[in-house]
């Protein structure tokens, strides 16, 4: 009988294939874009994969990924087989109970595992990092080894091993001889899952590693806070490795199975092993590029512990200060402030830090900070003054500034009045005109600050009536004009104009406009934040000289340069700032990177926990009201 032709399934069938697999193809496409857009495509070029083998930080994430895979994949294939084949022997109560305890890791929600492991190792005093990463995914592997093993042992006559036995055969070669071959399809299944859990997994690897030890996972989320299309190259790479292996596993035993059938049946695992050893050389080689030999060099052999934000760095600082040093840096990174406070008020030790004004005044005065020595600093002349001397720490005693600019206003010339912009400042969030075409900030500081200053208050208020008008201004603003609340997301979106204006910081204007010549920056007359991020060394430093070596080096003109020209926010050093806004520079004629002085109205945030509280509430009631808008 004639089948009937069924268009509707092969329709679904290929809008699945599709779905899965446009976004993979995406990714390779822009792996390969000369600009640095995530959406839009300006040329071919290998700038993106250049980048990334020259960072040591991605192979690095690379190397960890695999390295860990691969061997908690062979620790937790070994354990969980030999624990299914003793278990298949126990006794029914005890088989019961073992089964009941490995199916409940895989069904309880990851960020509890997570947090069980990090507790687990803080309890023990278990510093945190590689082996402690390792540990974990072994862990957390072995069980689904274990559940695709039980079904194949279960499908087994009983009395194999006993007549292998009664044949000659020892209890190990019964094992390895007749049992292994015939679950062997469970074994490799179980062996391919833990690899894939190993290398996707973000949660419990974020909250179990340390000192500088981060997977692909953790480096993707750090790098995604702002722009990089490095994200796409690493992560085509990862797809290459992964499809190379899944060919050697899947096509190489079809070309050879005339001659497997002669074989012994044993023999089939060789595929698998050769294709995770064959991952594992390539990876073991792709770090030694970054072993350092030569002269003695002033810090040679010395480690210097940095903590900083996601992607605040600039191309070449590390490896260029490792270079002349002889150190070796282990940056972590986080993506807000009080991420980081936590981490250092539990003791966590780090030789740098990198937080913004308000969170420097607090580590003051919670003595978390120590001064710096003033004799090893050769840095500060070289520093624009209009950044030096903030509230936060007047004397500079403890902190010198690394980034700093300001929050306005990113509007689409074509679609904005720049009229508007002059007469109602950020009260231009609540002119019906732009409904439905603006951004906020997912921040409640500088929200918060942008609904003080439109309502014309210090943004440092400690009246509750003033933060509750503010308050109500927010709640006016997305109950009426519906914005889209985003993070970094902003940067991306307009520089394609895909809204008329949005609130920025500064830094990131000025990316955007370098990208959209029809972009512009504002700054309302009735103020703005003027904000400052600062390296400073921590009270339980273990390296302090080396870290003022380093606050030197980024902060002279070659380190200086290096990171603004890469980031785009507003260097420190008088000299770079001259450079990249002068003719000829990067960021000539876009106002944006350059920011404003002489306004009285413009304010540096001050620390207040009680009134932080405040508004940290109140901007949850705000999104709140948003998403009932």
């Amino acid at each position: 009988m004639k089948k009937k032709k069924n268009p509707l399934g092969k329709l679904l069938l290929i809008l699945v294939i599709a779905f899965f697999y446009l976004p993979i193809f995406y990714m390779i496409v822009f792996s390969f874009n000369d600009g640095k857009s995530l959406t839009n495509f300006t040329g071919f070029s290998l700038r993106w994969y250049r980048h990334m083998l020259e960072s040591g930080d991605m192979m690095e994430a690379l190397y960890t990924t695999f390295s860990v895979a691969l061997i908690a994949t062979f620790v937790s294939t070994v354990v969980g087989t030999i624990s299914a084949i003793g278990l298949s022997k126990s006794k029914k109560i005890i088989r019961n109970l073992v089964e009941q305890v490995n199916n409940f890791p895989m069904m309880n929600p990851e960020i509890v595992t997570a947090i069980g492991f990090m507790l687990l190792f803080i309890t023990f005093r278990i510093e945190k990092g590689y082996m402690t990463m390792l540990l974990a995914h072994i862990a957390f592997c072995i069980p689904y080894v274990m559940l695709s093993v039980m079904p194949k042992i279960r499908s087994l006559d009983p009395n194999l091993a006993d007549a292998a036995m009664d044949l000659g055969a020892t209890p190990w070669q019964a094992l390895v001889k007749v049992i292994v071959p015939q679950i062997a399809p469970g074994i490799v299944s179980g062996a391919l899952i833990a690899f894939t859990m190993s290398v996707d997994d973000f949660i419990i690897s974020y909250f179990v590693t340390g000192r500088g030890v981060k997977n692909l996972s953790i480096m993707v989320y750090t790098m995604s806070k702002r722009v990089n299309p490095s994200i796409n190259a690493i992560s085509t790479l990862v797809v290459v490795i992964i499809t190379i292996a899944l060919l050697l596993i899947n096509i190489v035993p079809m070309f050879t199975a005339k001659r497997a059938k002669r074989e012994i049946p044993g023999k089939r695992w060789v595929f698998p092993a050769a294709a995770f050893l064959l991952i594992a050389a390539i990876l073991g080689t792709s770090i030694a590029r970054f072993t350092k030999t030569g002269e003695e060099r002033p810090f040679e052999g010395q480690t210097l512990h940095v903590y900083n934000w996601g992607e605040y760095t600039g191309e070449n600082i590390i490896a260029n200060f490792e270079e002349q040093t002889g150190a070796t840096v282990i940056m972590e990174l986080f993506d807000s402030n009080e991420q980081m406070y936590i981490k250092v008020a539990n003791g966590e030790a780090y030789d740098i830090l990198v937080p913004s004004d308000y969170m420097i005044q607090r580590l003051i005065q919670e003595d978390l900070l120590q001064k710096l020595d003033q004799d090893k600093l050769t840095c500060m002349d070289l520093l624009a003054k209009a950044v030096k001397g903030l509230p936060y720490d007047p004397e500079n005693e403890y902190s010198v500034p690394y980034f700093w600019g300001t929050v306005g206003i990113v509007y689409d010339k074509t679609k904005v009045d720049e009229k508007d912009l002059k007469e109602q400042g950020f009260n231009i969030f609540l002119n019906d005109k732009y409904k439905g075409d603006i951004y906020l900030y997912d921040s409640e500081r500088d929200s918060f600050m942008m609904a003080l200053k439109a309502l014309g208050y210090s943004m440092n208020t400690e009246n509750e009536q003033e933060i509750q008008e503010a308050y109500d201004w927010l709640v006016q603003c997305v109950q009426t004009m519906e914005p889209e609340i985003v993070t970094d997301e902003i940067i991306d979106n307009m520089a394609q104009g895909r809204k008329a204006m949005g609130l920025i910081y500064s830094g990131d204007a000025a990316y955007v406009m370098s990208e959209n010549e029809n972009m512009g920056f504002y700054m309302p007359e009735s103020g703005t934040n003027i904000w400052s991020d600062a390296m400073v060394i921590p009270k339980n430093a273990k390296n302090p000289d080396l870290a003022h070596a380093f606050i030197n080096y980024v902060s002279d003109y070659e380190g200086a340069y290096d990171n603004s020209s890469y980031v785009g926010y507003t260097s420190a050093n008088e000299e770079v700032m001259s450079v990249l806004s002068g003719e000829g520079g990067d960021y000539e004629e876009i106002n944006a990177y350059l920011p404003r002085t002489g306004n009285e109205k413009d304010e540096v945030f001050v620390y207040n926990e009680k009134i932080k509280q405040v508004i940290s509430n109140l901007w949850s009631r705000v999104k709140i009201a948003a998403s009932n808008a």
